[in-house]
């Protein structure tokens, strides 16, 4: 497995999609609202390869591997791209850094935010999943943010993402969310 922080370079992108725990399926409406992103992030707890190659059909992915992204949970066959999936993704931007980690790491919900922020305070945002909850924390630097669930457990509410600009002057998240289809 790749343990190591993968390092992306995104500084010719402003527009992010963010998204988390599709445990294997990934809404057809979220993938519609990224259609306008340059680049998509995904925290981790992907199920499978068939929701990169949607995501990558949209726009350049990076992702994470979430606690249930383990050889036990994918496919024989999709092993070998699991491997190469890292824990934590650094994604260098014109205007400085965001971190991508599923979250897991942290155990405690209450101190989450405070952990991250201590371990990676240079970054702009940091960006998780794990509880399936759609957060934006920007009352601090690094923001951290956390899409909640696109696929169909645990949602919430419905099916959710992120939408994140970075201009030099300015940074602005959007929140996707789409009623649960029974």
């Amino acid at each position: 497995m790749n343990d190591e922080i993968a390092v992306i370079d995104a500084r010719s992108c402003s527009q992010f999609g963010l998204v988390s725990d599709s445990h294997g399926f990934i809404d057809k409406r979220i993938v519609a609202a990224l259609k306008p992103c340059g680049f998509l992030i995904h925290a981790g707890d992907l199920g499978g390869t068939e929701v990169l190659n949607t995501l990558g059909a949209v726009a350049p992915i990076v992702a994470v591997r979430g606690n249930n992204d383990t050889s036990e949970r994918w496919l024989p066959d999709e092993i070998d791209r699991l491997r190469k999936i890292p824990l934590v993704a650094r994604i260098n931007l014109s205007v400085g850094h965001v971190v991508v980690l599923h979250g897991h790491q942290y155990p405690q919900a209450k101190k989450r935010h405070r952990q991250m922020r201590d371990q990676y305070p240079d970054a702009l945002a940091i960006i998780y999943g794990h509880s399936h909850r759609s957060v934006i924390d920007t009352d601090n630097l690094p923001w951290v943010l956390n899409p909640g669930s696109c696929g169909r457990q645990r949602t919430y509410g419905g099916p959710s993402a992120l939408i994140l600009e970075f201009r030099p002057q300015s940074w602005k998240v959007s929140s996707i969310r789409f009623p649960v289809v029974r």
